[in-house]
């Protein structure tokens, strides 16, 4: 399988993916509506590109205030009509209620753990199958490849860049969770 960081080496033309891949991919975040952005969007990909969600970022954010999680998990029928109609996201029921959900489900978590970024940090660290069911208890919509990528691109797991990629050592100064 292809790394990213080859990905890229062998397609230097996709700048789309060169920036996600040199500002964002496998840096630590802390904000929970970054966190939960992250997630919506990994959920959002499955059966998709990568490539098309990244267009349709700023989209996304639009149409999802933000990423406010407690905007989202207030929404009701008439945001998932309203959502289900525009062009600009990815319009699949499921997935937009998987989003409202889980952003009610972010809400849950703070009361034991202060945040989304609290409760990933208090079951940091643990294999990919104890995170894979851990998301599935918690969390809707969230399968194996779905919490990889999310865990990988929000610095959690290893594997988001090779160790020779220049991006592999800004990240590293950063001490994501998978370095600890």
């Amino acid at each position: 399988m292809t790394s990213y960081c080859e990905y890229l080496r062998l397609h230097p033309e996709d700048s789309l993916n060169k920036a996600y891949h040199d500002t964002q991919y496998g840096f630590p975040l802390t904000d929970d509506a970054a966190l939960f952005e992250r997630l919506v969007h990994e959920i959002n990909q499955a059966g998709l590109s990568w490539t098309l969600i990244l267009r349709r970022v700023p989209e996304f954010h639009r149409a999802y205030d933000g990423f406010d999680v407690d905007t989202v998990a207030a929404y009701g029928e008439a945001d998932c009509a309203r959502l289900l109609a525009d062009a600009g996201i990815i319009r699949n029921r499921r997935k937009i209620e998987a989003a409202i959900e889980n952003a009610r489900r972010i809400q849950a978590l703070r009361g034991e753990y202060g945040s989304f970024k609290g409760w990933l940090d208090a079951h940091h660290p643990r294999p990919l199958e104890e995170w894979v069911k851990l998301f599935k208890q918690t969390f809707v919509f969230t399968g194996r490849e779905i919490v990889n990528e999310f865990l990988i691109s929000t610095g959690y797991l290893p594997g988001a860049h090779d160790p020779d990629c220049p991006v592999y050592e800004q990240i590293a100064r950063l001490k994501p969770a998978w370095m600890r």
